[in-house]
């Protein structure tokens, strides 16, 4: 089979990045162009929270000349992604319907979680060793310009994320004014990022051991182009880097130019990306990092890839997911015995149901998250749960999960306990065209009275918090849903309420449920 090409457009917040990717059927992603151009959206939305309309038109007359390099190669694959910069953006949609007219590229605005994600597939597409490398004690640390992620792996499972607002291009802007010295730019940057990371430390580092940093982002990836005789140096150790950055720590911005071979736009941020990395050893204490050299691009690319079932990969993202989602459940004390039974019935109901909901895997795993977090407000509050369980998930980054997605899990979790109002359903995610958000609004509200539906049902298998429905069959028989259990006890208070929420089950399905208790002989 010949290799598939393919292009992959990175709008960020400090530079625009095409990248032309090569995909084997060796399983292997290799970038065989990459170009950057420089261009500071981010300073327009620090100072205005807009993006001016030089700035646009810069944006718009570069993305032509990507469009230009792509029709040069003949590939007719592209996928173009925007980040922070554009999630930020007041006048984002006016920005992205320029584009999509000037350049035709249908310009897609990711969220952090999203963004994120992405990196960890280009890291795992180029490291055959990923599950071996985050077994144990394991972080990445992802600096970008706007802000960065602390990522905890163990047991090749992710355990927390986390987003902080310490890129090396916020920090820079809240500094300039004052015009530092090296010494005091040096000073500065570390105050602020300590104070950033003291709250993150006592959060998340309390119980957690981390022997290895995975460092990347842009960055880093000018830190060590040429610390290995003039080659990138991949693997850091913690000497290689103090005697780096007691060497960067007295430069000025010319010498930094001419030692990183960067442009002067770069220089200035250097030295803040190293602080980040010099704190963020300080605080974990580990004795390594390892830079594999990916950028978004690379991800975008391995996305695609796996999307077209060019690429697979070895570790399980979709367990990543679901780990973080337990771990969230166990920050707010609702991970509990009830909760895996309910989230056990939600998925056997799902199952017993896939000829008749028309939904897939994606869907599957929506219900999965919402199942195990479906009792986290009542940390907050008992009497009313639902809207802080609302409130908290849509403040909690959940990996790889989009802005869509998060707001039908958090409207799934704050109708489960409250009356199912259609014209109340808050859809707060933007789309790009009046027509364009009628319909993805139409179908995210269908898809949240499906997904409610099964939960609520769900939870009433449980209502007692006694499990007595567990191993029961679930089968759909003559247009009936029939839950079947071999429990011998009283189950009057799970039929009660099984048949309080069967309406809206049916209403939804066409499907009455049943539960049939099996009485023995």
């Amino acid at each position: 089979m010949a290799a598939h090409m393919f292009a992959a457009i990175n709008v960020g917040s400090f530079e625009l990045e095409l990248g032309i990717y090569e995909i084997s059927n060796k399983n292997r992603v290799r970038r065989i162009d990459h170009v950057r151009h420089v261009i500071e959206l981010g300073r327009d939305i620090f100072r205005s929270g807009k993006i001016s309309y030089a700035v646009a038109d810069e944006l718009c007359r570069m993305l032509e000349d990507f469009v230009r390099i792509i029709h040069g190669y003949g590939l007719t694959e592209c996928r173009a992604y925007a980040t922070s910069v554009m999630r930020e953006a007041m006048n984002n949609h006016l920005v992205l319907e320029q584009i999509r007219v000037r350049t035709g590229l249908k310009l897609r605005v990711v969220s952090n979680a999203e963004h994120r994600f992405l990196n960890y597939k280009a890291i795992a597409a180029l490291d055959e060793d990923f599950d071996r490398n985050i077994k144990k004690g394991t972080a990445i640390v992802d600096v970008g310009f706007g802000s960065m992620q602390i990522s905890l792996f163990d047991k090749n499972l992710l355990i927390s994320t986390e987003n902080l607002p310490i890129g090396v291009l916020r920090i820079s802007n809240s500094i300039r004014n004052a015009n530092p010295t090296v010494d005091r730019t040096r000073d500065l940057v570390g105050e602020i990022v300590e104070s950033e990371l003291e709250n993150y430390r006592k959060m998340y580092l309390k119980n957690w051991e981390v022997r290895h940093l995975i460092g990347i982002g842009e960055p880093i990836l000018y830190l060590f182009r040429y610390e290995n005789d003039g080659k990138p140096l991949t693997n850091v150790t913690r000497s290689q880097f103090e005697d780096l950055y007691a060497r960067l720590s007295v430069m000025n911005e010319e010498e930094i130019e001419s030692k990183f071979g960067v442009s002067a736009d770069y220089a200035r941020l250097i030295l803040p990306g190293a602080v980040i990395y010099q704190k963020v050893m300080e605080m974990t204490g580990a004795e390594q990092i390892w830079v594999p050299g990916v950028c978004f691009c690379d991800g975008i690319a391995a996305e695609y890839a796996a999307d077209k079932k060019l690429l697979k990969f070895k570790h399980s993202f979709e367990n990543d997911i679901i780990s973080t989602s337990r771990n969230m459940a166990k920050r707010y004390r609702c991970r509990s015995v009830h909760s895996e039974q309910v989230e056990e019935h939600a998925l056997e109901i799902f199952d017993a149901m896939k000829k008749y909901h028309g939904m897939g895997k994606r869907e599957r795993l929506l219900l999965q998250i919402a199942a195990i977090i479906h009792a986290c407000g009542k940390f907050v509050s008992v009497h009313n749960a639902n809207e802080c369980s609302y409130n908290i998930i849509m403040s909690t980054e959940i990996i790889g999960i989009s802005q869509l997605e998060q707001e039908i899990i958090a409207n799934v979790v704050r109708y489960n306990l409250r009356d199912f109002d259609y014209d109340m359903i808050r859809i707060e995610n933007d789309f790009h065209t009046a027509a364009g958000r009628s319909e993805s609004r139409r179908e995210a509200v269908i898809l949240i009275a499906k997904l409610t539906a099964i939960l609520r049902l769900a939870n009433t298998m449980d209502r007692g918090h006694k499990q007595k429905l567990k191993g029961c069959r679930i089968a759909v028989k003559n247009d009936r849903l029939v839950i079947t259990t071999d429990y011998s006890g009283d189950i009057t208070l799970e039929a009660v309420s099984f048949e309080n929420k069967a309406e809206f089950f049916e209403e939804i399905f066409g499907i009455r449920p049943v539960l049939k208790q099996k009485r023995g002989v």
